[in-house]
């Protein structure tokens, strides 16, 4: 999985490192990554449902926080676990966008096993960049 889990970070939070050879493949893990906070197998989100999701900032990170925002809400206002079905980032000038199709199914606690609620996204080392030919992330999560 082009994400891993960070031991060592802050303890109640959770902080998740995510990569792609481009940015769609990177806000599409990090969305990936966040779900995985919350469900112990990414495999039993079935993508029975989809939600359209466009964001806009100035900045990469801030557009990454918002894309995750927006996972986060449709979990909590639609107890809806998502997972990035498809991915565009547009970058080339201010306001950058991201474009995405967000596919899964209602919560079921008799098939999902549950780790944590995720809260929000903080600001706390958030990044993203780019290093040598692919795209990093840094992520932590209010749990």
């Amino acid at each position: 999985m082009p994400f891993e889990f960070v031991e060592d970070a802050v303890t109640s939070d959770v902080t998740f490192h995510a990569w792609g050879g481009s940015l769609d493949e990177l806000f599409a893990a990090a969305v990936d990554a966040t779900a995985a906070t919350m469900v112990d197998d990414l495999g039993t989100v079935r993508p029975r449902l989809q939600r359209a999701v466009t964001v806009e900032a100035n900045a990469l990170d801030l557009l990454l926080l918002r894309l995750l925002e927006e996972a986060i809400f449709l979990k909590d206002t639609e107890r809806l676990l998502l997972r990035a079905a498809r991915v565009r980032v547009e970058s080339e000038a201010p306001p950058l966008r991201a474009h995405a199709t967000l596919a899964g199914e209602p919560i079921d606690r008799t098939r999902h096993a549950l780790l944590a609620d995720v809260k929000a996204v903080t600001l706390h080392g958030l990044t993203v960049e780019r290093r040598d030919d692919a795209w990093r992330a840094s992520v932590t999560l209010d749990v």
